[in-house]
């Protein structure tokens, strides 16, 4: 590290909402009270990124971009004792305040100050700006789809040194949005029947989740065969086109008579109305995927009531970061988790545009860019 206040840095950014992403060289400041610097090794590129980028999810450009990141500390700011420079982390794009109703209750992933901080640090500002002077939002709180970036330690795990760090920012989104869906939201039970719709990174994840918590059959959903084979490797027992005629209906069927868990990991209010109809009574869907923010959907209301049904979502898996993350990493070294098999392509830093043009395409698992 230097001694200057800056640390000059490459990062992927969002200039222009509906226009390709931007490789750029900015500035990152080093950490202040309360906050570290981390030297980036790896970010997994979500479709939570491409969202910011075509306006599903509104936020404000320029952005950079990047929530599901790996890397190792390098400076620590006033104040922080719990991190030291050579610790490895995963980035949180949820802030744990630890003061809050929510965080006080058990329930991290709904923190107010997450909220508050969707492109910025917990405090408002940011510690990143373009070569004129100009500062940069960033995505989620995190902003670490660049070679550096600086975190308030709210937002920061430590993990163990031993695993892979390519393989290990999986975690910090896909992974525990998928794998919490089914054994923190949905609390999946052994010997049950699962549904999951949408076999992209976070489907694939909501499937392994359904596996290891012991569902007996699961049923993986997609228009592509190529991703519902690739589910088959993840604990998919039986999977079926969403093309499907009388889909729904064909879903029933092959479940005997329904589901008791359903998943949604597309994020289309007409699919979330397809997952809560395989339900069986007393079933339980739960929506992962994102949706834009005027998208509806429409369930028959006295099902909910007769039928014992359940609808709800899942945020970051319901996660709590700093207990989970760890547990998925000991399911991954027990070889029960799944991670180096979700990485179906690596990219540097400058091939960002293609990265992100390949996840729109439905070309990738998941797509990780890896810095030097």
């Amino acid at each position: 590290m230097n001694e200057t206040k800056y640390q000059r840095a490459r990062a992927v950014l969002c200039r222009t909402v509906g226009q390709p992403v931007v490789v750029e060289e900015i500035d990152v400041e080093l950490p202040r009270r309360g906050e570290v610097m981390i030297k980036m090794a790896a970010c997994g590129v979500c479709h939570s990124d491409l969202s910011a980028t075509n306006g599903t999810i509104p936020m404000p450009a320029p952005l950079v971009l990047g929530h599901e990141g790996s890397g190792v500390i390098v400076a620590v700011g006033e104040g922080v004792s719990e991190y030291a420079p050579g610790d490895h982390v995963l980035s949180s794009f949820v802030s744990m305040c630890g003061h809050c109703r929510y965080c006080q209750t058990g329930r991290p992933q709904l923190c107010d100050q997450a909220a508050k901080a969707a492109i910025s640090l917990p405090d408002g500002s940011v510690r990143t700006r373009d070569l004129a002077g100009r500062p940069l939002n960033i995505f989620s709180g995190c902003g670490v789809m660049a070679e550096y970036a600086t975190l308030h330690v709210d937002n920061v795990v430590k993990i163990g040194a031993d695993v892979a760090l390519d393989r290990a920012c999986l975690i910090g989104c896909g992974v525990m949005t998928g794998v919490g869906a089914a054994m923190n939201t949905a609390r999946v039970e052994p010997g049950s029947i699962a549904v999951v719709f949408g076999c992209g990174g976070v489907g694939l994840n909501a499937i392994q989740g359904c596996r290891i918590a012991g569902a007996a059959m699961i049923v993986a959903v997609d228009l592509s065969d190529a991703k519902l084979e690739l589910a088959r490797g993840f604990g998919a027992t039986h999977v079926m086109n969403s093309a499907t005629p009388d889909l729904v209906k064909a879903l029933r069927k092959l479940t005997g008579g329904g589901a008791d868990y359903a998943f949604e990991c597309v994020g289309r209010g007409e699919i979330v109305a397809q997952a809560y109809g395989v339900l069986a009574k007393g079933g339980k869907a739960v929506v992962v995927g994102v949706a834009a923010p005027k998208d509806t959907t429409t369930v028959r209301t006295a099902s909910l009531t007769f039928e014992e049904k359940t609808l709800t979502g899942s945020y970051f898996g319901s996660a709590r970061p700093r207990q989970d993350f760890p547990r998925l990493l000991a399911l991954y070294r027990e070889k029960r988790l799944k991670l180096d098999e979700l990485i179906t392509r690596r990219y540097r830093i400058e091939e960002a545009p293609q990265a992100f043009a390949d996840l729109a395409e439905g070309r990738n698992a998941r797509g990780v860019i890896v810095f030097d």
